[in-house]
């Protein structure tokens, strides 16, 4: 595997600043959008399509803008 095949991990913007709800997205991978718990990063880590993440994310972006 390459470097450029590794996902990147980000925390969410959203996340909490205290350390608790902590979730890390990587969307470096084509064709995949990996998402995992921040306080376990050798852990289980969903999986989605990229179209499902955006549709995903714009739902939650309308939700707190409503």
């Amino acid at each position: 595997m390459t470097d450029s095949a590794r996902p990147r991990w980000r925390k969410s913007s959203r996340s909490g600043g205290s350390g608790g709800d902590c979730v890390e997205v990587a969307d470096n991978l084509p064709g995949v959008v990996g998402v995992r718990d921040s306080k376990d990063p050798t852990g289980p880590a969903l999986t989605f399509a990229p179209a499902t993440w955006a549709v995903f994310v714009a739902d939650l972006k309308d939700r707190r803008e409503g």
